[in-house]
């Protein structure tokens, strides 16, 4: 049997994402390394620290900005200087920011505690969260569309027994958790690792000829979140629909958010947690 679900304050799309790199992809210097800064009550499951980043916005509010990337309206192009800010202003406050700024502090690890001056734990923990982010749809998109925070997805949904209830949902979490949901219920009897298996399988199997590119950075560098940010530009305009409020249906499901809508979305959710978690091991072996 494979591991349950667990609890529903945990984001499945990082904790499938977490699963995947944590089972598979890192080479010994990095698993190494990962278990010395994981704390010890997370028994070297980086998954159970999969929320971490999210649940410390309230201790941390400046964190909140490091989620996601805003790019003008109806321009299907990304500039770092132009887009990565916060609502002040302030350069290098978006996801990509955070994500070199967290992968620069990892690069520290192996320094004594006294020439260190990072807590390289967070820095494990939320540059893990973030590859994870700008590979979600909702995380990566126009200013107006507010990351699908404040659409609301409504529809029916089948439970057991028959029961159907009406079911009204953020975009933003019918993306993080309910797509999967509806896969591990359908598919994968209701067990997180048997859905984190199909995703290893594919990595090794069909995307195999595909992971190379996903793992490579430029220019020798550590990291290279843009290049994940236009990929996720391109799922979001080709695959899903170009602009959240013009294309409700097709990228939020608004007119129903059923078992149908998260089927046909399955692929590209997939997809994109696959790439998640090469590129997020690759990130992390280099850099250890």
């Amino acid at each position: 049997m494979g591991t349950s679900l667990f609890a529903n304050s945990t984001v499945l799309w990082q904790l499938i994402l977490f699963h995947c790199i944590t089972q598979a992809h890192l080479n010994d210097a990095a698993a190494d390394a990962v278990r010395d800064l994981l704390p010890a009550y997370a028994k070297n499951d980086l998954s159970s620290l999969c929320s971490w980043a999210d649940h410390v916005k309230f201790r941390y509010p400046w964190s909140s900005a490091l989620h996601y990337i805003n790019t003008p309206d109806n321009l299907c192009t990304y500039s770092y200087d132009r887009d990565c800010k916060d609502d002040s202003g302030e350069a290098g406050r978006c996801v990509s920011g955070a994500i070199k700024n967290y992968t620069s502090q990892l690069l520290t690890y192996g320094k004594s505690a006294t020439q260190n001056q990072y807590n390289l734990t967070e820095a494990l923990l939320f540059l893990s969260h973030f590859i994870g982010d700008i590979h979600q749809p909702l995380h990566v998109g126009f200013t107006s569309d507010e990351g699908g925070t404040q659409l609301m997805c409504t529809g029916t949904l089948e439970k057991q027994c028959s029961t159907i209830i009406t079911n009204e949902k953020k975009a933003m979490q019918v993306w993080d958790d309910n797509i999967i949901e509806t896969a591990e219920e359908q598919f994968y009897d209701s067990y997180v690792a048997e859905f984190v298996d199909a995703i290893n399988q594919n990595i090794t199997g069909k995307w195999s000829n595909q992971v190379k590119e996903w793992e490579d950075c430029s220019d020798n560098k550590t990291t290279c979140p843009d290049k994940a940010f236009k990929s996720t530009i391109h799922t979001v305009k080709y695959d899903l629909g170009v602009h959240l409020k013009v294309s409700l249906q097709l990228v939020t499901g608004i007119q129903g958010c059923d078992r149908r809508f998260s089927v046909e979305r399955l692929p590209a959710v997939n997809l994109r947690l696959g790439q998640a978690a090469v590129q997020l091991a690759a990130t992390l072996n280099r850099v250890f």
